[in-house]
């Protein structure tokens, strides 16, 4: 499809004004503690496979309201001291998949772990393990109005707390630096990667490939792709919620949390994105620290939704080699 969001040079300079909940961080606060008491020690196995160069282990991890979260820990077979850690969440409708399928960041030396995403892996790859055990008002098919009515019920409030968690529970593990954590993820993945960032401190980086949940009042309105468009049909018949789906969205916008990131960050964008359009990914990386940390971002000038597959793994690798480097320095 043709370019259709902002010119290159108008996204560089959009940083819109996001609706914020006064309460914001008060809720944030609320949801982690609480949380954080239900917390117990996660069980790590390891994983028989014909894997030799790198260990496979099976975590399960205390998440929201202390409910275990399915995860793979991909770790260099060889190692003599702590590893620096990148944590991944997964795209939309996906699950953690299988540990062959992730090996990128094990071979170059980083402890790897791949988050389950609770009640999803059912729509592509080879499948998640993890229950989602909540009900829900009534909701359009899929997960983005699910609980929609209350940011107390709102899906996502579980995901995001599951992915704060899993960085605590990283820190922890003993062939972690717990100085040296990443996160990262595409679609799905990066906004929740966005969401992390803003909800735990001291990463060493945050790397948002083609984020999702970003700016949500414009995104919604600009494209009429899955899964934006699940709340548009859900308010094409909820007709008299919009003002209350839109409120509960926005303890959830990327943006609100990009504001409260405290690492430098590395994003990609695809000017021809239809699924996630160009302009709330930069919404999220120009507010990125209140617009007062590094926001390095890739352009891929003729890429949708794919933005740059392999070539940006490489970027990725290289510009996370180059903050361990100024981290030890």
């Amino acid at each position: 499809m043709p370019r259709f969001d902002l010119a290159p040079d108008e996204l560089r300079r959009y940083c819109p004004e996001v609706a914020e909940p006064a309460d914001f961080d008060a809720f944030w606060v609320r949801t982690l503690e609480t949380s954080r008491r239900e917390a117990r020690a996660p069980d790590l196995i390891r994983i028989e496979s014909p894997l030799k160069l790198v260990e496979a282990y099976e975590m399960v991890f205390s998440g929201y309201a202390g409910e275990r979260i399915h995860s793979w820990v991909v770790v260099p077979a060889k190692r003599d001291q702590a590893l620096p850690a990148v944590v991944e969440y997964v795209g939309y409708g996906a699950g953690r998949g299988l540990p062959q399928e992730h090996l990128g960041w094990a071979s170059a030396g980083y402890v790897h772990v791949v988050m389950d995403t609770r009640g999803q892996g059912s729509a592509w790859g080879t499948g998640g393990d993890t229950a989602d055990p909540h009900g829900s008002t009534p909701s359009f098919p899929g997960f983005m109005t699910k609980g929609i009515r209350s940011p107390d019920d709102y899906y996502y409030r579980r995901v995001f707390s599951d992915a704060a968690l899993l960085v605590d529970t990283v820190r922890e593990l003993p062939f972690v630096d717990p100085g040296l954590v990443s996160v990262t993820g595409g679609s799905q993945g990066g906004g929740i990667a966005i969401a992390a960032s803003g909800l735990v401190g001291g990463l060493v980086g945050a790397m948002p490939d083609v984020p999702f949940l970003c700016n949500f009042e414009r995104a919604v309105g600009l494209t009429d792709r899955m899964p934006y468009a699940e709340i548009v049909k859900y308010l094409s018949v909820h007709r008299n919620r919009v003002e209350e789906t839109f409120a509960t969205l926005s303890y959830f916008d990327g943006v609100n949390f990009a504001k409260r990131a405290s690492s430098p960050s590395l994003f990609s964008v695809g000017l021809f994105d239809p699924v996630c359009p160009p302009s709330s990914v930069y919404a999220a990386r120009n507010h990125w620290g209140r617009g007062e940390l590094q926001a390095d971002i890739v352009e891929y000038a003729f890429n949708e939704h794919e933005g740059g597959l392999g070539y940006h793994w490489e970027r990725q690798a290289t510009w996370l080699a180059s903050r361990l480097v100024d981290q030890s320095s």
